[in-house]
């Protein structure tokens, strides 16, 4: 009988405040090692939040945060840079440093973590670019590249050390139909070839499906809906269905503000 695999990220009643409000409220969710999970919502829902709790940059006020069994609210500060090098992060616009070459953008967290000789790098910089399909560009510069081609070498930069876990915001935002289907294969390929557990954080719906194993929908800070692509396909909650359709009219409002209009503007609130 085949044992049941532990989460290799789990967030336990959560919960994560600014100002006094609410952001992720008590959310509950397990990543299991090697599937791709979609966390989506409308903007404003929490899903990037979440994202920064996983990977230490908030701290929940209550509730825990684990990866790999470690919860974040027990580390120092040494610990959790220990642990960072197990995970790699595509920020939404790719964050490339402007003054460095491709190459050297890819090289840097192996010269800061892994004590490898230069030769040595140089081969692992050409062996992450292959994997991204741009190895004859190492010697250009980020102002020399497409808005998808940045986020190819970010994600060949987010594998440099070969992590565990890969994370990505918003992989297709501002990308057009091709790069987007790049993109999405891109990162279905890498977690079977690294065998990598991936958390894309994305409202780019046509891009979930393609990639999900699993999806979950937050609103208002709360987790509404977690399965597989079929089973959110087929969610009877209407706010689901109004975000998977895009439908203008439905219980998942234009406005967000809970303040009294008239009153706004008058300045009585």
């Amino acid at each position: 009988m085949t044992e049941p695999q532990e989460s290799i990220i789990e967030l336990r009643g959560a919960t994560k405040r600014f100002d006094g409000r609410t952001v992720i409220d008590r959310l509950d969710l397990a990543v299991m090692p090697g599937e791709t999970i979609v966390i989506m919502g409308s903007s404003g829902c929490g899903k990037s939040t979440t994202l920064r709790m996983m990977i230490g940059d908030y701290l929940p006020e209550e509730g825990s945060v684990r990866i790999f069994g470690q919860d974040l609210t027990t580390l120092d500060e040494a610990a959790m840079n220990a642990l960072r090098k197990r995970f790699g992060i595509l920020f939404q616009s790719g964050a490339l440093f402007n003054s460095m070459t491709v190459a050297d953008n890819i090289a840097l967290p192996l010269r800061e973590h892994a004590e490898l000789d230069e030769n040595v790098i140089h081969i692992v910089v050409k062996m992450k670019l292959e994997l991204v399909g741009l190895r004859d560009f190492e010697h250009l510069m980020p102002a020399q590249l497409s808005g998808g081609m940045k986020k190819r070498v970010g994600l060949a930069r987010a594998v440099s050390l070969d992590p565990e876990i890969l994370f990505y915001d918003e992989p297709t935002a501002g990308l057009d139909p091709i790069a987007t289907g790049v993109t999405d294969t891109l990162i279905r390929d890498l977690s079977k070839k690294l065998g990598v557990t991936s958390v894309v954080v994305t409202h780019d719906m046509a891009s979930a499906f393609r990639i999900a194993d699993r999806m979950a929908m937050l609103y208002r800070g709360e987790l509404i809906a977690l399965g597989t692509p079929d089973e959110i396909r087929a969610s009877s909650d209407p706010r689901v269905k109004q975000f998977v359709e895009g439908l203008a009219d439905g219980p998942i409002p234009l406005r967000q503000s809970s303040k009294d209009y008239a009153a706004d503007l008058l300045g009585q609130v």
